[in-house]
């Protein structure tokens, strides 16, 4: 039958039964509908990158000018171990064996030789060029690590808590929930304490390179550094703060201990030794109970209606600040010399890190646990654990009774 399947008029050739629509749609679907079908897309075009967090308040920022003044502080000798370590291959590549104490011994004699022929001031010379270019490499080393460390540093406020980036080769990015913080840390060096430098950790239950802190402010002034604190919830000791010191028991026996090694040594020296020669310990003795009983003035610790607050440390004070709602246990540790003595270790159980006030008199230990525990004991987190399980398809991460006002006081 030569008739259109669609009951048109006229003949329809072989081949294309069904009518003109078939056709058509043939022909639409060859090239006519390309208009129809668009183009796959690519396989990655559908997933969305991951949103970039939010930007926050900036609270500490290091420019290239404080990374440059930061680096001299962080003097390192590093690049020596790095030597010895490549000591290891020299095998390699010389023809001696670098481990032989006699090639460096007829060494060192063939060059003190030379070195006692340039006579007394250009040893002098000679030794004040080693030292100069052995500080310099120190200094080199603390600034190239500081800029690869610490270039670009920024620390942010933002609505999911502080955000930390730094980095030149590595570039590393951190966010931590305010409420994660736990305690402050604020240390400082020999020579950096003397320029007013400081710096800054929080203490957590994460690890920050290898460590229970985190860096968020280096290399910093104290002015600085108390935006940060209270943007966690944290206050500075101030001219009110109570401070009060260890047991005097507590520094007599520090000073003792530290004079016990020399004395030890002195009296062998008294025994084997020429006369005399047991003096130099024994002057060491004496600077060392001197430097503990000094030392004394600046060990102290506070406490007051929300933080508990530690200072250590004579040429280089350390610092810590603890939320006492965070604080996890109180314990108080006494030695058999402490015991006799009347003093004692208060040691608190601070998650990610530890917090002990050393050389506490008993009683002032138990008033400070008696304090400490009326904060911890006042919530009762169990209960609202039990609570949060009793609710069937709530969420646990959902707000109980009772926790708001908790975590406005952490």
């Amino acid at each position: 039958s030569w008739g259109g399947g669609g009951g048109g008029p006229g003949p329809t050739p072989p081949g294309c039964r069904g009518g003109g629509g078939g056709g058509r749609r043939r022909r639409r679907g060859r090239g006519g509908g390309a208009g129809k079908f668009p183009a796959a897309a690519p396989a990655d075009a559908d997933a969305a990158a991951p949103p970039e967090p939010e930007a926050g308040e900036v609270l500490f920022a290091m420019s290239p000018q404080r990374l440059v003044t930061f680096g001299p502080f962080e003097f390192s000798l590093a690049v020596f171990a790095g030597l010895l370590g490549l000591l290891q291959y020299a095998d390699t590549f010389f023809s001696f064996s670098v481990w032989d104490a006699r090639v460096w011994a007829d060494l060192l004699s063939e060059q003190s030789t030379w070195i006692s022929r340039l006579g007394p001031m250009a040893q002098v010379v000679g030794a004040v060029a080693g030292l100069a270019t052995l500080i310099l490499l120190g200094l080199a080393t603390g600034l190239a690590r500081t800029l690869s460390r610490e270039w670009g540093f920024v620390l942010e406020r933002t609505a999911r808590g502080f955000r930390r980036r730094r980095g030149l080769f590595t570039r590393t990015d951190v966010v931590m929930p305010v409420h994660r913080v736990q305690a402050l840390e604020i240390g400082t060096g020999l020579v950096r304490y003397r320029f007013g430098w400081r710096s800054l950790s929080f203490v957590s239950l994460a690890q920050d390179n290898e460590s229970s802190s985190h860096d968020v402010a280096p290399f910093a002034q104290l002015a600085e550094i108390a935006p940060i604190a209270a943007a966690a919830g944290f206050r500075l000791p101030d001219d009110a703060t109570a401070w009060q010191r260890s047991s005097k028991a507590y520094r007599t026996d520090r000073a003792i201990e530290g004079a016990l090694v020399f004395l030890a040594i002195a009296i062998g020296l008294a025994i084997f030794a020429p006369l005399g020669w047991f003096l130099i310990p024994i002057g060491a003795a004496l600077f060392a109970a001197a430097l503990n009983l000094y030392a004394w003035e600046f060990r102290r610790h506070a406490i007051d209606a929300d933080q508990v607050y530690a200072v250590s440390g004579l040429f280089a004070p350390q610092s810590q600040i603890a939320k006492r709602l965070k604080l996890h246990s109180v314990e108080i540790a006494q030695g058999p010399i402490a015991r006799l003595r009347g003093y004692a270790t208060l040691h608190l159980g601070l998650a990610g890190g530890t917090f002990a006030i050393a050389g506490l008199p008993l009683a002032r230990a138990r008033e400070l646990r008696a304090r400490i525990l009326e904060t911890i004991a006042a919530t009762d987190f169990s209960r609202l654990e039990a609570r949060a399980q009793a609710l069937p398809g709530q969420a646990r991460s959902e707000a109980q009774p009772g926790f708001s006002s908790n975590f406005a006081a952490t």
